[in-house]
């Protein structure tokens, strides 16, 4: 049934393209990953084009998955997609919290279980499609750059690629949130321990 839904939406390029991105974002079960490639193929001179076109659909349709879990909750999810595809995710968010977006970006995990998720656990809408903006744009345009430089060679590569940028790309960001809270804390710190001090000039002040 599925395939049949892909090839009716490749038949209209670029909006096949955008459809099948926003439903992506809200509730398609199939990656829209699945029809950028066979559309790249076609003609990978237009692939970065392709891969805007699915981008902005994917924004587009990213707040209205997160209406969908704040108004509907979290059992919508399990009617439409596969209980270990919300499994995982709901570990992420529970290990890595606000990061679990970001780096959702890059499973294969369709991207709505996060976009749904986020609205089911009041995730802030301005750091969801923030998070989305990056980690989407990442997984589009690795894509569309491939097939933009290597023709339909790119086929061969593209089937792995969210793997390489998840073993590249996840432990930097990482690492910087890891420098990130060492930095905070210090600064925490500082300001705790300058406080103590003006605490204690002030009261010998008094004396």
């Amino acid at each position: 049934m599925f395939q049949n839904i892909l090839d009716f939406l490749m038949e209209y390029g670029y909006l096949g393209m955008f459809i099948h991105s926003f439903a992506d974002a809200v509730i398609f079960p199939v990656p829209a990953f699945f029809l950028q490639v066979p559309l790249s193929l076609v003609d990978p001179s237009q692939a970065l084009w392709i891969a805007t076109v699915g981008y902005i659909a994917c924004l587009i349709g990213t707040p209205v998955g997160y209406f969908i879990g704040k108004v509907l909750g979290k059992s919508v999810l399990y009617k439409i997609l596969k209980k270990e595809w919300i499994d995982s995710a709901t570990e992420m968010f529970q290990k890595k919290g606000e990061v679990a977006i970001f780096i959702g970006s890059f499973t294969p995990i369709p991207f709505k279980v996060f976009t749904i998720m986020s609205g089911c656990l009041k995730f802030p809408l301005w750091k969801l499609i923030g998070y989305a903006a990056i980690g989407r744009a990442v997984k589009f345009y690795a894509v569309g750059f491939l097939f933009y430089f290597y023709g339909k060679m790119a086929e061969n590569m593209v089937h792995n690629v969210s793997l390489y940028i998840f073993l590249t790309v996840v432990p930097l960001i990482l690492i910087g949130l890891w420098v990130k809270k060492i930095v905070t804390k210090r600064r925490q710190l500082k300001m705790e321990s300058a406080g103590v001090s003006n605490g204690i000039n002030e009261k010998a002040m008094n004396k």
